[in-house]
């Protein structure tokens, strides 16, 4: 398994950047990785709703459906599966001020079957993505919400 934590500090009130980050087809704005991100079926973003997302990774695209399993005042729990991976992206939140969030966001992927032989090698380029979302999602929370 792999497993990539950034702290986030975001310059937004924790119930608006909570809000931002709920409905998970916004990591087309703020994750470099995703290509699409689409809700499944419509209605309000509430515990359960699922998205296919489309990712790119080293030149690749994957599907994989994530699942909204756990949405808490302080706290968003992503779940994405497909054939070769189960994905965790798990938000957690602490104000910092009135006007600023302290986003840690941890992201672990459990590989199946041969494709977890490949997981060791795979570390660096995770982290280089986690690096990136941590530079990107700041600037899009505050300018692309609403």
């Amino acid at each position: 398994m792999i497993t990539v934590q950034r702290d986030i500090l975001v310059g937004l009130p924790l119930d608006d950047l909570v809000a931002y980050l709920e409905d998970f087809s916004r990591t087309e704005e703020w994750d470099p990785g995703t290509v699409r991100c689409v809700q499944v079926g419509e209605g309000p973003v509430q515990q359960g709703t699922e998205w296919r997302n489309t990712s790119r990774f080293r030149g690749r695209t994957s599907d994989l459906r994530y699942r909204l399993a756990s949405r808490e005042p302080a706290r968003l729990l992503f779940v994405g599966e497909n054939k070769t991976v189960t994905a965790t992206d798990d938000l957690t939140f602490r104000a910092r001020s009135a006007t600023t969030t302290l986003l840690t966001y941890t992201a672990s992927l459990r590989f199946k079957g041969v494709a977890r032989l490949a997981a060791p090698f795979l570390r660096p380029e995770f982290e280089r993505l986690a690096d990136e979302v941590a530079a990107t999602l700041p600037s899009a929370a505050t300018t692309l919400r609403g």
